[in-house]
């Protein structure tokens, strides 16, 4: 058996697989499973978060997530699992209310998966998830207007930010970096983050849906703690382990089990 007291760059090494693979590491359980102290391991933690690999919070670190690149770059990644994820979150929409559909690759698959007989106005800031809306022809779209960031693929200005003042949504789909059940929603953008915060102070229910590749994580600049966020719809195979975490963060979890076919919402909120 390895030494992992001898050499640190193994130990190193096998802390950051255990990030890749879990999200998250705890202290006690890393000095344990090497039989080297815990301050050791903050050590060790300390290292990787000055290379950006991770962040320390308290008793362990989480995974750091980098920029995935433009929104184009980002929109054929993980789409059949994006499709199961955006099917289930659209069952979850009541027709007749007013929805707001942040910018993402995710939530344009959500446009596509908002059944064609569903009567609903949802405003948006994304250009390509209005494009398609277009198709539904019982809903009503609302665009924000403004520069277009190329790396969201959504208009996230002041412009945006202030249109958005005068309107209450029912439910917000905002987009996801990252997310913690300690440090909550994160992104890699200021001015985007920033404009997510517009969104969820005008929503009466705020929901997010992500890849598993985003859960448990972080990014850079915070957009809402846990007890700001009410439903996160996931992948089916997300661990118990995550679900727990949230679940103490008084969070619902939805997971997607591959549904095809979307029935119109019978969920009131």
């Amino acid at each position: 058996m390895l030494d992992y007291a001898a050499f640190p760059e193994q130990r190193q090494d096998l802390i950051r697989q255990i990030l890749q693979e879990s999200g998250r590491v705890v202290c006690t359980e890393l000095a344990s499973r090497m039989k080297v102290s815990e301050h050791t391991i903050r050590r060790d933690l300390h290292e990787l978060s000055k290379e950006g690999f991770c962040k320390k919070v308290y008793g362990g670190a989480v995974l750091q997530l980098h920029d995935a690149g433009n929104f184009f770059s980002r929109e054929q990644k993980n789409s059949a699992k994006k499709d199961t994820i955006a099917h289930k979150a659209a069952t979850l929409i009541k027709p007749g209310s007013c929805i707001f559909i942040d910018t993402g690759t995710t939530n344009l698959a959500l446009a596509k998966a908002l059944p064609a007989e569903m009567n609903i106005t949802v405003v948006t800031n994304s250009p390509a998830i209005a494009a398609e809306l277009l198709r539904h022809p019982l809903c009503e779209v609302i665009i924000t207007g403004g520069q277009i960031q190329r790396a969201s693929g959504g208009a996230v200005g002041a412009t945006a930010a202030s249109q958005i003042q005068g309107i209450i949504f029912d439910q917000a789909f905002i987009g996801a970096c990252a997310m913690d059940p300690e440090m909550g929603l994160t992104g890699f953008d200021f001015a985007d983050c920033e404009f997510k915060k517009a969104v969820i102070a005008q929503s009466s229910q705020t929901l997010i849906a992500l890849t598993a590749d985003k859960l448990p994580a972080v990014a850079r600049f915070v957009v809402a703690k846990c007890s700001d966020i009410d439903v996160l719809v996931v992948e089916e195979t997300i661990g118990k382990e995550i679900v727990d975490a949230f679940a103490v963060q008084d969070v619902r979890i939805v997971r997607a089990c591959g549904l095809r076919r979307v029935k119109q919402a019978t969920l009131w909120f």
